[in-house]
């Protein structure tokens, strides 16, 4: 049976009664210990002014960590350490009241809990902190969500494409060639599809894989895995062309929706009972559970090649195999 050995707790860097859990992000080789308050961001050891609450979205770290994106209900807003509003992309509102409004500014809905906890989109960087990738919503009624590109320095945005889904979330991950972002969206039961978006540096071009949830990239970036929309199967695809190399069903195993790349060769993932198996990505085969020295909280998240993440309200653990 795998074990896992504590390589470091990071403490939450905020106050527990004021901010969600904190995270690590692994961004450019290097890991950043992120944590979303209030009033403010912490990454790392800089602080970045919030222009709204949490609960109003989510937020992308660029890789230098100089600078945070608020992917908010109406806007992308690019903040500085300094809190000096960088740059603004106004979007359509992700209140999920009918609102067909074009907000310019959070002041507008602040007092309508309406607005709050909504579904969402999401963002994130390119490893090179050149690009920014958005999900967002749109006013536009037969195309209410598109995926953007953004240069990171000015807010220009560079191509769009329609994602052709009514999303309730969506979460983004890096791939090492900054030219390629994996998007992963939540449409409610049964309903996900994985997305891979390519910048030419002209153009955008996305291929679309149904009712599929992207779990990691290895840290190649030559595969990926998912999990199959009734959470029995993990899936091991090619980068390539997106093509499937293997499957994994576990008897009554049910999968987790989250898991992490440790090598090219193997990954962790959880199951919905809260254990974490070892994952032989060459043979798809499953060991495990893991065994932890204290009690482990949550899911397994990326955090880097040979590390894997754990988090709670006041810290963040990293793992490798022991």
């Amino acid at each position: 049976m795998p074990a896992a050995r504590l390589v470091a707790t990071l403490p939450a860097p905020l106050d527990r009664s004021a901010a969600d859990e904190p995270e690590v992000r692994h961004l450019a080789g290097r890991n950043l210990l992120v944590q979303r308050g209030d009033s403010e961001v912490a990454a790392g050891d800089r602080r970045f002014p919030a222009p709204w609450p949490r609960g109003y979205g989510s937020v992308a770290v660029a890789p230098a960590g100089d600078l945070v994106v608020f992917a908010g209900v109406h806007a992308l807003r690019a903040v500085d350490s300094t809190g000096v509003t960088r740059w603004e992309v106004r979007h359509g509102c992700w209140s999920d009241t009918i609102c067909d409004l074009s907000h310019t500014a959070f002041e507008e809905y602040a007092d309508d809990t309406d607005h709050l906890n909504t579904s969402h989109g999401s963002a994130a960087f390119s490893p090179d902190g050149r690009l920014l990738w958005a999900h967002v919503r749109t006013l536009d009624e037969d195309e209410p969500e598109e995926w953007l590109v953004v240069n990171a320095a000015d807010g220009t945005v560079l191509a769009r494409a329609a994602t052709e889904t009514v999303a309730s979330a969506s979460y983004h991950f890096p791939h090492p060639d900054p030219a390629l972002m994996g998007l992963t969206i939540g449409e409610g039961e049964e309903q996900s599809p994985v997305l891979w978006g390519r910048w030419d540096g002209s153009g955008l071009t996305v291929r679309r894989l149904p009712e599929q949830i992207l779990l990691d990239v290895s840290p190649s970036g030559e595969r990926f895995l998912t999990a199959d929309t009734d959470m029995r199967g993990i899936n091991l695809y090619r980068t390539a062309g997106a093509t499937t190399l293997g499957t994994l069903r576990a008897g009554d195993v049910v999968w987790d929706l989250q898991g992490a790349f440790l090598a090219e060769s193997t990954a962790v993932v959880g199951t919905d009972e809260g254990e974490h198996f070892l994952i032989d990505v060459a043979t798809m085969s499953a060991d495990g559970p893991i065994t932890y020295p204290i009690v482990s909280v949550g899911p397994a998240l990326p955090a880097g090649p040979g590390v894997w993440a754990t988090t709670s309200r006041d810290a963040v653990h990293l793992w490798e195999l022991g």
